[in-house]
């Protein structure tokens, strides 16, 4: 039984259900988490608490709690994720993770991702959306509309991909990077990770301004496939365009953020 629930936590079965897995957190402090723009956290102890909105998905990024369950339980042990605790309904739980977001140093992130992406593709994850089409599609349910550049006629990689690598994603902790919101992992071509982490629009967003030139070029300088990058530079004006019409989408309803966001996104 709760005595007393914390201002914080609008749902007192979700924190009934959390202490009956983990009776020792009863009568920690809930500590809210900063940072993520679709979902709500916790600090209890050194569990964090995960609870998803079923608002919060659009095309661009998914909010699959099975996913990120899944996640974490293939990449925490090679350090690439937090470690995973628990789950129920509309919620998860992972051990907490000293460390601050990331803010500067690109060579952290370039070693990362490119951990990530060499991994072999043993997880049953969702296939990327073919970019151009899923583009287009997100114009199509927007007002405003940009013309959208031309897919260049070169093959893409199919391997595993975090989804949604931002900087307020990447938590770098005395034993180095990890990624955390894995709600939209998915297997496809690494461009996609490298875009998101590189797009001044999400950077603006997340960081609060966007790399500068010297630090996008340290960054693809030091991925550690040379091939991925020439796929990254061939896509960019594509893979931006993605991402700026998610930007207009996501303004369209009323976040004023992502309108700034979306002017400063270039393609």
């Amino acid at each position: 039984m709760i005595d007393k629930v914390p201002s914080n936590i609008a749902n007192t079965a979700l924190m009934a259900e959390v202490l009956t897995i983990f009776p020792a957190l009863a009568g920690q402090s809930w500590a809210p988490l900063v940072g993520g723009r679709s979902n709500t956290l916790w600090r209890v102890g050194d569990i964090v608490v995960k609870q998803y909105a079923p608002t919060a998905a659009s095309a661009l990024f998914p909010n699959d709690p099975h996913a990120e369950a899944r996640a974490l339980q293939a990449f925490s042990s090679r350090s690439l994720a937090p470690e995973f605790a628990a789950q129920g309904s509309g919620w998860l739980a992972y051990h907490y993770i000293q460390g601050e977001t990331w803010r500067q140093d690109v060579e952290i992130v370039a070693s990362l991702l490119g951990r990530l992406h060499q991994n072999p593709l043993t997880q049953s994850f969702r296939e990327s959306p073919d970019i151009s089409k899923q583009t287009l599609d997100i114009l199509a349910e927007c007002q405003s509309r940009f013309t959208v550049p031309e897919a260049p006629n070169i093959p893409l990689a199919r391997q595993m991909i975090h989804g949604d690598a931002v900087a307020g994603n990447i938590i770098c902790g005395t034993k180095g990077a990890v990624l955390i919101d894995w709600q939209c992992p998915a297997i496809g071509d690494p461009i996609e990770d490298i875009a998101i982490f590189l797009s001044p629009a999400m950077q603006s967003l997340y960081r609060g301004k966007p790399l500068t030139a010297q630090e996008k070029d340290g960054f693809l300088q030091r991925y550690p496939n040379p091939a991925t990058v020439s796929r990254y530079h061939a896509m960019a004006p594509l893979l931006h365009a993605r991402i700026a019409a998610h930007c207009l989408w996501k303004a369209e309803r009323g976040n004023a953020d992502y309108g700034a966001a979306f002017r400063l996104e270039q393609f």
